[in-house]
This record gives C-alpha cells, sequence and structure tokens, in this order.
C-alpha cells in the first residue's frame, strides 16, 4: 500500500518460463475463440463487462490499496475500464470486409479480417484496470487471445480482471496474466517480446521502456502499439474564460495526484491574463485539493506511487527554484510523510529547467508567461513527444489554428479531461505508435488479407 508502506497480499512472481508458458496457453486456445461467431465473444464482453459493473465497488477498493489513488476516483476508473468490454462486445460484430471491383472478368476480389494471434499486453500502474481492458477488449473482440503483464505495483487488478473473466465464460488460455516482481520484469518482458508465438505486442508505459520493446519485437517483426510518455502543454491565451481555464487546470493536473500520461505537464498563459490565472488557479489548488489515504471521503489527493516518484518531483522544484521560479503553493512532502506531497504550484518557470523539459508525474504545475501564439505553440511543440495537448481561448479563429498545429495526438479544447471509450486515444512523434479505443482500436489487432478467386 503506497500510503502506508503495509502489505496487501502476495501474488506469484513468474519468469521467463511461466511466461513461455502463458503464452502457449494462450497459442492454445487461440484457435477456438477466433473461430467463434464474433455474436459469441460479443456475448462474453458484454457479460464481462457487466460484472465489472456489479463488482465495482470492490473492485475500486482494490484500486485505491494497491495504487493510493483516492476511491471517488478508483470508482470513475473502474467505470471507464468496464465502458471499453462494453464498446468492444459491440465493435465485435462490426468487423467487416470488403468486396474490390476485380479488373478481370474472370475474378473476383475481397478482402478479409482476420486476429493477428497471441498479442502480449504490458500495463503501468497508474491504470491498473483501464489500462488492461482498453488493450484486452479489443484484442478479444477481434479474436485474439492475450498474455497481460501488470506493473509489478499493481498486480490485484489484473488478477480481479481474470477472476471475472471466468465468471463470464472467457475460455481458459484467452486471458492470461504473468505478475512479476521488478527483478523478473525484463526477462518476462524480453520473452512477450520475442517468442515466436507472440503476434502482437501492445505497451502502455515510459518512452524509454518501449523503444527497448520495440528493439525486442524487430527480431521477430512483430506488429506494436506504444503508448508512451507525454508532457502535455497546456496554453491558457487572452480570450480564455480564466474561471473556466483554472477548473480545467485543476482536473488536468491533479488527476491521480498528476501521476497520468496525459496529465498537463507545462501550463504558458498569456501575459494579459496570467497574474489573475496564477492567482485563482492557487486559490482554487489550496481550497479544493485535500491530501489523504484514498480511502479517506474527503481526499482528493493520494500518495505518489512510491518514494523514487517522491524524489523526483522534488528534483523537479529544487531545479526549479535555483534557476529563479517562485513556489506560490505547495513545494514540500506532506506532513502524512511516506509518499504524500502537498500540490505544489510555480511561477517564473522557464524552458531551460527540467520540469519543463521531463515529465515529472507528480502534483507539480508549473507555469510559463508568454506574449504571443506564435511563441505558445513553439514552446508546446518542441518537445519530442506529442501524446495530449490543451488550450483555452474563446477565439474561433485561434481555436482552429491551434488546434491543427499542436504535435500531439488528441486536443482539448477549453476542456480538461478528454478521454472515453468512444474516442482513439494516442500520440506521435515519440509519444507511441497506433491508437487505443474507438472503431480504430480493433484494426491494431486484425490482418487484412486480400483473397483473389479466379477463373469464373
Amino acid at each position: 500500500d503506497p500510503a502506508s508502506g503495509e502489505e496487501l497480499g502476495r501474488v506469484s512472481d513468474c519468469g521467463a518460463a511461466e511466461a513461455r508458458a502463458a503464452v502457449r496457453a494462450a497459442h492454445e486456445a487461440g484457435a477456438a475463440w477466433g473461430r467463434l461467431p464474433a455474436k459469441e465473444r460479443s456475448a462474453r464482453l458484454r457479460r464481462w463487462y457487466e460484472l465489472m459493473m456489479e463488482n465495482k465497488e470492490e473492485l475500486a477498493r482494490i484500486i485505491t490499496a494497491e495504487n493510493g489513488k483516492p476511491l471517488k476516483e478508483a470508482q470513475g476508473e473502474i467505470v471507464y475500464s468496464a465502458s471499453f468490454l462494453e464498446w468492444f462486445a459491440e465493435e465485435a460484430r462490426r468487423i467487416y470486409g470488403d468486396v474490390i471491383p476485380a479488373s478481370a472478368k474472370d475474378r473476383r476480389v475481397l478482402v478479409l479480417k482476420q486476429p493477428v494471434g497471441v498479442a502480449a499486453i504490458i500495463t503501468p500502474w497508474n491504470f491498473p484496470s483501464a489500462m488492461i481492458t482498453r488493450k484486452v477488449g479489443a484484442a478479444l473482440a477481434a479474436g485474439c487471445t492475450v498474455v497481460v503483464k501488470p506493473a509489478e505495483d499493481t498486480p490485484l487488478s489484473a488478477l480481479a480482471l481474470g477472476e471475472l473473466a471466468n465468471q463470464a465464460g472467457i475460455p481458459a488460455g484467452v486471458y492470461n496474466v504473468v505478475p512479476c516482481s521488478r527483478q523478473q520484469t525484463a526477462a518476462v518482458g524480453e520473452v512477450l517480446c520475442t517468442d515466436p508465438l507472440v503476434s502482437k505486442i501492445s505497451f502502455t508505459g515510459s518512452t524509454a521502456t518501449g523503444k527497448i520493446l520495440l528493439k525486442h519485437a524487430a527480431g521477430t517483426v512483430k506488429r506494436v502499439s506504444m503508448e508512451l510518455g507525454g508532457h502535455a502543454p497546456f496554453i491558457v491565451f487572452d480570450s480564455a474564460n480564466v474561471d473556466w481555464a483554472v477548473a480545467g487546470a485543476l482536473a488536468s493536473k491533479y488527476r491521480n495526484s498528476g501521476q497520468t500520461c496525459v496529465c498537463t505537464n507545462r501550463f504558458l498563459v498569456q501575459k494579459g491574463i496570467h497574474d489573475e490565472f496564477v492567482e485563482k488557479f492557487a486559490k482554487a489548488i489550496e481550497k479544493e485539493l485535500h491530501v489523504g489515504n484514498g480511502f479517506d471521503a474527503k481526499t482528493t489527493q493520494g500518495p505518489l506511487i512510491n518514494e523514487k516518484a517522491v524524489e523526483k518531483v522534488e528534483k523537479h522544484i529544487k531545479d526549479a527554484v535555483s534557476q529563479g521560479a517562485s513556489i506560490v503553493t505547495g513545494g514540500k512532502r506532506h506532513s502524512l510523510g511516506k509518499n504524500f506531497f502537498e500540490p505544489t504550484l510555480l511561477t517564473n518557470v522557464t524552458t531551460k529547467m527540467l520540469c519543463t523539459q521531463e515529465e515529472t508525474f507528480g502534483p507539480l504545475a508549473p507555469v510559463i508567461r508568454f506574449e504571443t501564439e506564435a511563441e505558445a505553440v513553439a514552446i508546446a511543440n518542441a518537445a519530442n513527444v506529442g501524446l495530449a495537448g490543451y488550450f483555452y481561448s474563446q477565439d474561433p479563429a485561434q481555436i482552429w489554428r491551434v488546434a491543427e498545429q499542436l504535435e500531439v495526438g488528441m486536443v482539448g479544447v477549453n476542456e480538461g479531461i478528454i478521454s472515453s471509450a468512444e474516442c482513439p486515444f494516442g500520440g506521435v512523434k515519440e509519444s507511441g505508435l497506433g491508437r487505443e479505443g474507438s472503431k480504430y482500436g480493433i484494426d491494431e489487432y486484425l490482418e487484412i488479407k486480400y483473397v483473389c478467386f479466379g477463373g469464373l
């Protein structure tokens, strides 16, 4: 438990041998699952969704216990997580092929879509349920089987999903979980990325780890989906409704104590409304955010996942202050101790500071003052990653210009929370490859086969 340091329970510490066994189990189950009528796969995914909703309180408590996020947020994650099973249960029956007009009279040309095979699913700790279902829902709907390697910090959510999958009638071998310690992670990851029976890898995590997995996958030319690091800009233009912007900033930055891949990492505020925004943002932080154990009903900010995460926040603040940044509120570990940190707001921030060059993944909001739209866009696009970006403006022409110019995969315009099952989730540049969720998400698990009938 990141809030108390207490042991919650024990799970198997799998290694390379168990990972290979799981891959073979998935491979052996694949033919029967792939041949099931789409309607049947849909019904079982739908039942899995229903069981998640029936057990959402228990599932949320598991998340709060192993991840630390406030219970209300954990409940929200379970509803979000279940929505992907619901969505892909429906998409399973909409995997359409094509009939193409042939170039010769005696031919007919068809296009079929078929499951790629076994998919290795490697997920992070910050959304221990939703990052699984967003991938697994699409894979199972397409007719694939999966081997899930959950983060070493949060294996319980993956195992709980497995229990409900069993109850929903998902056959043995279709959904496999390989929990492992940090010491075993590299070996298990290598097996999942190199075993010739694995056809597809879907990973959510850091860009650095993603690059390692891509190198492993290259050996057998596997299909890959990568949802990697972000460095989200949040731009507030002079034309913005400042109160809306403050509300959006609070939601985007401090959800899960700043530990989401689409959390704002850099605030860019135009000079005309800079001081008003900072003043209102500071007041909102002090009034609305409450640090505490996730099981406390008043808590909005739980602990960070571990000591290393706290140290990174401290490092970014120390670096910024040493270069002239000012702490408006927060700035230190919370009196609760352990992994708790005060929600922090910095001003007088420059692009030379670490907090504007690296993803903090913690409750730190650095504010950069800018003068022109072109300057803001240039700062936002200077990063080598591009997952999400946000901006607030009430100028229609500016909205079109900036939405098109931001080099990110997802843009929130006057909105700080943008994720949903219906929408394509993913980034550009070093933020990844492919998309999850939406009608596009299932294509990541399908091969296109061209069939030419001759002699007609």
